[in-house]
This record gives C-alpha cells, sequence and structure tokens, in this order.
C-alpha cells in the first residue's frame, strides 16, 4: 500500500520551525531507511494541497500514528495533516 500525506503549516511556523529542523530530519530518517517512507518534500508554504511525503506503510492507521508522533506537529509546527491512499496503476507495485 502506498499512502499520501499532506502536511498544513501553522501561521508562524516561519519563525519557530528551524530549532526543531533536526528532531524532525533524525525522525524521518528511520522510515527513509526502512523503505517505508519513499520521499519527503521540502515546501516553504503553508500550503496543504500537495503531498509532503509518500510512504509504503502498512496502513493508513500507521500513516496517521507517524505523522502524529512527528515532532513538527507536536510541537505546533504542523496543526493540520490528512491521509490519502495512492493505488499505483502502472510501475512497481501497481495491481491492475
Amino acid at each position: 500500500m502506498y499512502y499520501l500525506l499532506f502536511y498544513g503549516k501553522a501561521p508562524d511556523y516561519a519563525g519557530r520551525q528551524k530549532p526543531l529542523e533536526s528532531l524532525h530530519r533524525a525522525y524521518v530518517e528511520k522510515p527513509v531507511a526502512e523503505a517505508d517512507l519513499i520521499f519527503g518534500d521540502r515546501w516553504k508554504t503553508r500550503q496543504t494541497d500537495r503531498p509532503s511525503c509518500f510512504s509504503r506503510r502498512t496502513s493508513a492507521a500507521a500513516v496517521e500514528a507517524f505523522a502524529e508522533n512527528d515532532p513538527y506537529v507536536k510541537h505546533g509546527i504542523v496543526v493540520n495533516w490528512r491521509v490519502r491512499k495512492w493505488d499505483v496503476v502502472v510501475g512497481s507495485g501497481a495491481r491492475i
């Protein structure tokens, strides 16, 4: 299963994000190494209509748990997030 995780940042994120970058980065490195997190996006806006990461987790609940424990979420940098299932129809992992 593949999932997209969308993050929406707080209005004042720019002034508060920098001190938490290393915690956030360390948090996402483990799922990257385990191939659960395929890629992440570094965005510099509060835009919520594009995904922040693409994940190969076992369930939407697993992606939600990942988001809930992200230091950016815990410290209010990310104030809303949502998970969307991604069905692969062409390429590796496709289900036809």
